[in-house]
C-alpha cells in the first residue's frame, strides 16, 4: 500500500520508522511518504493560513499550497519531475521510477481528518486497508477552505473522518491512529493473523480480558478455566466475557 501524507509538521511521522509500522516499511509491504505543505508555498514567509472570510476567531489553511501539493500527489508527471516541490518528500526515492506509473494509475483515495466527518471504526479501517493508495491531509487552525476539498473530490475520491466527537489541535494525532489501524491489518504486517480475528470490534464486541503468568500476582488470580485446557469451556468465558464487558462499558454495540 502507498500512503501519502500531507502535513506542515513532518517530523511528527517518524514515529512509522518504528514497531511494526516500521518493519512493514522496511519490508515493502508499506511505502509511507510524508511531505511538508510549506514546500508547497511561494513567499518569503512559507504562509500555509490566512483570516477567515466574514470573520471570526483563528485562522483558515489557503487553498493554493493545498492544491500544489495535491497535484504534486496525484498527477504522474508531477510526482515524475525533479524539480518538482516533491522533492521536500522524506523517502522520494520511491517515488520515481517504474512504480510510479502504477501507483499513480491506482484510484487514490484522500482522506481528511475533520469533526465534521464519518466516523472512525473497525469496519472503515478494515475497508481502507484493501486500499491501493490513501492520502491523508492534516489540517490546522480553524481547519482547510472548503474549495480544497472540492477540488480534491475533482481529481479523487474523498472521505472526511472523524476519530470521535471531540476536537484536536490538528490532524497528525487522527492520521496517525487511522495509520495504525489500517496498517495492522494489512497481510503481512502482523506476524500472527490469527490475532486479528479475536480484537475488540472485530465482531461487534469488545475483547475479552487477557491473562499470562503468573497464576497468582499480588492476590490476584488468573480465572481457573483459562488454566483448565478445555477449549470449550474457554470459549465459553471469553465469549460470556466480551458480552459482560461490553453491556458494561458499551451497552450501545449490543443489539436491542
Amino acid at each position: 500500500m502507498r500512503i501519502d501524507i500531507v502535513t506542515i509538521f513532518p517530523e511528527y511521522f517518524g514515529v512509522l520508522d518504528v514497531s511494526l509500522l516500521g518493519r512493514a516499511r522496511e519490508d515493502g509491504i508499506l511505502d509511507v511518504q510524508v511531505h511538508d505543505l510549506r514546500a508547497f508555498t511561494h513567499d518569503r514567509h512559507r504562509t500555509v493560513d490566512d483570516k477567515p472570510y466574514g470573520g471570526g476567531a483563528g485562522m483558515v489553511m489557503k487553498p493554493e499550497p493545498w492544491g500544489e501539493a495535491l497535484d504534486a500527489i496525484l498527477d504522474l508527471d508531477g510526482a515524475a519531475n525533479a524539480s518538482n516541490p516533491l522533492d521536500a518528500i522524506l523517502d522520494l526515492d520511491s517515488t520515481v521510477g517504474p512504480d510510479a506509473q502504477q501507483l499513480t494509475r491506482d484510484a487514490p483515495l484522500v482522506i481528511f481528518p475533520s469533526p465534521a466527518g464519518e466516523v472512525f471504526t473497525q469496519a472503515m479501517a478494515r475497508e481502507l486497508s484493501t486500499a491501493d493508495h490513501l492520502v491523508f491531509g492534516c489540517g490546522r487552525y480553524e481547519g482547510i477552505d472548503q474549495r480544497v476539498f472540492e477540488y480534491a473530490e475533482s481529481r479523487a475520491s474523498v472521505r472526511l473522518v472523524s476519530l470521535g466527537d471531540y476536537v484536536l489541535n490538528g490532524g497528525e494525532v487522527a492520521v496517525m491512529a487511522m495509520i495504525e489501524a489500517i496498517g495492522r491489518l494489512i497481510p503481512g504486517v502482523i506476524g500472527n493473523p490469527e490475532s486479528l480475528v479475536e480484537e475488540s470490534h472485530e465482531d461487534g464486541l469488545l475483547e475479552y480480558p487477557s491473562y499470562t503468568k503468573p497464576a497468582e500476582w499480588r492476590g490476584y488470580e488468573v480465572p481457573p478455566v483459562l488454566m483448565g485446557g478445555n477449549h470449550g469451556a474457554i470459549a465459553t468465558w471469553r465469549r460470556d466475557a466480551q458480552l459482560e464487558r461490553t453491556r458494561r462499558v458499551r451497552p450501545d454495540l449490543l443489539p436491542e
